[in-house]
């Protein structure tokens, strides 16, 4: 595991497993993602069953530090952000993962 997963290796796995049109594929894909992002921009939470959750999460206003100019502080305002919740077979398959080759 020394690479991220790209929307490029998506695309090509989904058509060697189908032989589907690449393009048609890639198209798919960028609908599929187009789809959650717009619900996501909307405020509502994304369910995939057995997959996970993507939940949004407003986090609150807070004071931090610049650590390059500790002495003062800044107002860090609030703001939404995206967690998430693996599903119920995923979390099971990350049970079984190799956790010494994880971020190699």
């Amino acid at each position: 595991m020394s690479s991220n997963l790209t929307k490029r290796d998506i695309v090509l796995s989904i058509y060697e497993e189908t032989g589907y049109p690449q393009k048609e594929v890639r198209d798919v894909v960028q609908l599929t993602l187009d789809a959650i992002a717009r619900a996501l921009e909307e405020g509502r939470n994304v369910e995939l069953r057995n997959f996970g959750v993507f939940e949004i999460q407003v986090r609150k206003s807070r004071v931090g530090r610049n650590p390059n100019r500790p002495e003062k502080e800044v107002v860090i305002p609030r703001r939404a952000v995206i967690k998430f919740k693996a599903g119920k077979d995923l979390r099971a398959k990350l049970k079984e993962l190799d956790l010494d080759r994880v971020g190699e």
